[in-house]
């Protein structure tokens, strides 16, 4: 595990410790737009994936950190619901097949650059003609760093994801600033886009 993925695996286990199962606010925006299939990549505790199955899409979750998807196996079960949920390096990830929607919530940048621009074109070939992209980043600006590992992290352009689905239909697109500790900030930026038929 690098960093990161450390970083990330002590937060979701205190999270399902506490029952902390709330939809951040990029997932709150996302989740009205899912439909079908839906492949979530990076889904953490799967607080998304649970919404998007409990709203009738079949849902395929995968995430680096062995505690978020163990804790989402288990609510899952719990629920009733249907879903496939796996640990798994996202960083490499290559489509196996396409989607109705991709999701890439606060994951991309937990890359290396070259590996996260990569990563992007490999999310946006796995969206059927027709299907969504749902895709949040932090960007330039951001002074916050202590979930980093400082050999693989990537922030992004300010308009490097407008850019990066030119061809596309933006559906959404919003940048945020959010406090964070030590007077620092997180700077995100939010987008979905509809591909061509």
């Amino acid at each position: 595990m690098n960093r990161s993925v450390e970083f990330f695996d002590r937060q979701f286990r205190r999270q399902a410790e506490a029952r902390d199962y709330a939809l951040n606010p990029f997932e709150q925006v996302v989740l009205p737009h899912l439909r079908g299939e839906v492949l979530d990549l990076g889904c953490g505790l799967g607080n998304l994936s649970i919404g998007a199955a409990q709203a009738g899409c079949q849902v395929t979750a995968l995430d680096a950190s062995p505690a978020g998807i163990e804790d989402l196996k288990k609510r899952a079960r719990d629920l009733g619901l249907a879903m496939e949920a796996r640990a798994e390096d996202v960083r490499n990830f290559q489509p196996a097949r396409d989607y109705d929607c991709v999701v890439a919530i606060g994951l991309l940048m937990f890359f290396a650059c070259p590996d996260a621009r990569r990563a992007l074109e490999n999310l946006q070939r796995a969206v059927r003609p027709g299907g969504l992209a749902a895709v949040n980043v932090l960007i330039a600006g951001t002074s916050y760093m202590e979930m980093f590992d400082p050999s693989a992290y990537c922030l992004f352009g300010a308009d490097e994801l407008t850019a990066a689905f030119g061809r596309w239909t933006i559906v959404l697109s919003r940048q945020q600033d959010f406090p964070a500790p030590g007077e620092t900030v997180k700077r995100f930026h939010t987008l979905i886009a509809s591909k061509a038929s």
